[in-house]
Formats: structure tokens, C-alpha cells, sequence
């Protein structure tokens, strides 16, 4: 009789455990299913912006048979650039080095089987940001002449010097699109459109617009380098969740 009581107790108490664990699953269940109800939409938007800020990066390059007698060039070059860059208005804090570089030009002598050193490149890259965008193209002519056969340019980047404002119009316009998407699939599926309980920036892009010259900047017969700074995409993507009724 004892072990009978026994039995039944053992019985109780893992009926109850069970009772218990399923409840404690149901619930968690409800729970996330309950996060994922109402509608849930994304929207983007994308406004256009025009360039304000040009940013040049070129550079000299020299190469002679001695290390001092490449950096010599290269060091001039870059200073009559340098200077041409502030004649045209470009302030000191606008230009930045990016680059330099000293290394070996070699051949390989396939009768003693190695490497010869033939001379020596020196490399100096600067950036230059232009704040008015209509000397862009006279800007590249005059460190064009000023570097003459060591100049290098590589290209121009155009962006905008504050974005943000941009940035509202584009997140406006996404709200505004998620919106009227959450409006329209409510209509579509019969139910009645909530409050919103959560909203989200989950993406946002900026593209500056570059410009790849270095096949341009030599202004041939006199004529001036003409660059358009076209326009800029700023596109931004929120995420929007409504209760739906």
C-alpha cells in the first residue's frame, strides 16, 4: 500500500512538471508570435543633390638613375604644383598628402639571372579640395603646367559639404511611402490599420559622384579642361511595424 501512495505521488508531481513546462512553451510561443503581428512595411526614399565640394587628387611622379636625383625632381615638381594649387585659392588645410613613395625600377637580365636596378621612382600624391566648383577645371589646368611632364592626376570626387539636410528630405519621403504601403495592404486585406510600435532607419546610402580623368587633364591646343560635377544620389530606407485591428 505504501509503495501504491508512492507511485501516485511520483505520478503527481511529473503530471504537474509536464502541465508546467507546456504552459511556460505556450507562452514563450504566444509571445513571438505576438511580435510579429500587425503589418510591417519598408520604405525609401531618394532625393538628388548637386555638388558643392570637389576634391582633386593628383600627384607628381619623377624617375632617374639615382634616388637624390628623383627626389630632387619630384620634391620641385610638387612644390610648383603646391603652388599652384594656393594661387588658384586653395587654402593650406585643403591639401593633404596621401602617398609618397621611393622604389626601384628594374629589368631582369636573363644572362647573370637577376635583377638589375635600371633607376628610381619617386612618387608624391596630394588631395586638394576645391570649394568652388566652377575653378575645378582651371584648377587642373594650371598644376598642369606648373608640373609640366611629371604631373599625375587621378581622378575628382564631388560630394556635398552637409548631406543631412538631404538626408531629411530622403527619410522624409521613405515615412511617407511606408506609409501609404501600410495604408494600402490594410485596405487590400480587410483589416483596420493601428498605431505604429516601432520605426527604424535601417539603411541609408550616399554615392559621391567620381570622375576618373587621367586620360583628360592634359588641355590640348590651348583649350581649357572642362569637368561636369553632375549630380548626387542620397537615398535613405526606414522600417516601419503597425498594429492592425
Amino acid at each position: 500500500m505504501v509503495k501504491k501512495i508512492g507511485l501516485a505521488v511520483i505520478g503527481l508531481v511529473l503530471l504537474a512538471t509536464m502541465i508546467f513546462t507546456v504552459g511556460c512553451a505556450t507562452d514563450n510561443t504566444i509571445g513571438t508570435t505576438s511580435q510579429q503581428t500587425g503589418i510591417w512595411v519598408n520604405g525609401t526614399g531618394k532625393v538628388y543633390a548637386v555638388p558643392d565640394i570637389a576634391q582633386l587628387t593628383l600627384g607628381v611622379e619623377a624617375q632617374a638613375a639615382t634616388v637624390a636625383q628623383a627626389q630632387a625632381q619630384a620634391n620641385q615638381a610638387m612644390a610648383d604644383v603646391v603652388a599652384a594649387l594656393k594661387a588658384a585659392g586653395i587654402a593650406d588645410e585643403d591639401i593633404q598628402t596621401q602617398y609618397y613613395n621611393i622604389y626601384e625600377v628594374t629589368r631582369w637580365d636573363y644572362d647573370k639571372e637577376e635583377s638589375i636596378i635600371t633607376a628610381y621612382r619617386v612618387t608624391n600624391t596630394v588631395t586638394a579640395t576645391i570649394r568652388d566648383i566652377e575653378t575645378v577645371g582651371a584648377v587642373i589646368d594650371g598644376v598642369v603646367v606648373a608640373g609640366g611632364d611629371y604631373i599625375r592626376i587621378n581622378g575628382i570626387n564631388f560630394s556635398v559639404e552637409d548631406p543631412n539636410i538631404y538626408y531629411a528630405q530622403a527619410r522624409e519621403q521613405a515615412v511617407n511611402y511606408a506609409k501609404a504601403k501600410a495604408e494600402q495592404m490594410a485596405s487590400l486585406t480587410g483589416v483596420t490599420l493601428g498605431k505604429m510600435f516601432y520605426i527604424t532607419e535601417s539603411s541609408y546610402s550616399y554615392s559621391p559622384n567620381y570622375v576618373d580623368i587621367r586620360a583628360e587633364y592634359a588641355a590640348a591646343d590651348g583649350a581649357s579642361t572642362s569637368i561636369s560635377a553632375g549630380q548626387l544620389e542620397i537615398t535613405t530606407t526606414v522600417t516601419i511595424a503597425y498594429n492592425i485591428d
